[in-house]
């Protein structure tokens, strides 16, 4: 007599030959239909990590692009760069944090507007990853697909954001605001110049920089917790069997 749960592998299995007989299987589906009992197979590997990279990139790039994605967010907040810290401990110093906060909000919201421009960017390098780079992320850390996407895209990513960054800047008034900075600093006596400082450049490491933070926590979520995944391939290619 039949096991049962042999009876159920053998009724699924001819229930996909009679309705896909003259179609290649889908190896996700079927493992579904078979309760995640058929080991994955390399094409489904693959399918179920661009998927989640799809999904993942697309909820960092919503939440970076958001009104106050960067400011609000102490881990993405881009800050004033290092070489002006002098600049800014003497203003606060004496009760002028004004200047200074101005200055960092226009920055992060520059990086707000820029930062939608990745969608595109990361979708493309889902589309180019090999089976090799599937198992290789799925075998990986826990940010392996953040670290890979980071070394391809961010050459790419630093030009799509430049001009956007520069026309966003403008927008926001960030060189208006570094000169009242640099002003209220030049009114105090007996202090230095400010050194001079590329603030596009550094609101474009920013931007790059708190993209990748966020994508790591989406990949972190779909890694570790059920709720995160959201389709049945997610939850096939990352469920505790394969980890």
């Amino acid at each position: 007599m039949l096991h049962q749960t042999s009876f159920k592998m053998i009724a699924a299995l001819c229930t996909i030959f009679c309705f896909c007989s003259c179609a290649s299987l889908d190896t996700a589906a079927l493992g579904d239909l078979l309760g995640g009992q058929i080991p994955l197979d390399e094409h489904t590997v693959a399918a179920g990590l661009r998927e989640a990279l799809t999904i993942g990139s697309g909820r960092a790039v919503d939440a970076t692009s958001l009104v106050d994605g960067f400011l609000a967010d102490e881990l993405l907040r881009i800050a004033i760069p290092e070489q002006l810290s002098s600049v800014t401990a003497t203003l606060r110093n004496i009760g002028l944090n004004g200047p200074v906060d101005d200055l960092e909000i226009g920055m992060n919201h520059a990086a707000e507007m820029a930062a939608g421009e990745a969608r595109s960017v990361l979708t493309s390098a889902v589309a180019s990853l090999t089976i090799g780079d599937a198992f290789a992320i799925l075998r990986g850390g826990d940010t392996a697909a953040t670290d890979l996407f980071r070394l391809r895209t961010s050459d790419e990513l630093g030009r799509r954001f430049s001009p956007l960054v520069s026309s966003a800047m403008n927008e926001v008034g960030v060189a208006r605001l570094y000169n009242q900075m640099a002003g209220a600093y030049d009114a105090i006596p007996f202090t230095d110049k400010p050194e001079l400082v590329n603030l596009e450049s550094h609101v474009v490491d920013g931007t790059i920089d708190g993209l990748f933070i966020a994508l790591a926590r989406e990949e972190q979520k779909i890694r570790h917790d059920p709720r995160a995944r959201t389709t049945n391939l997610l939850r096939r290619v990352f469920s505790s069997e394969v980890q």
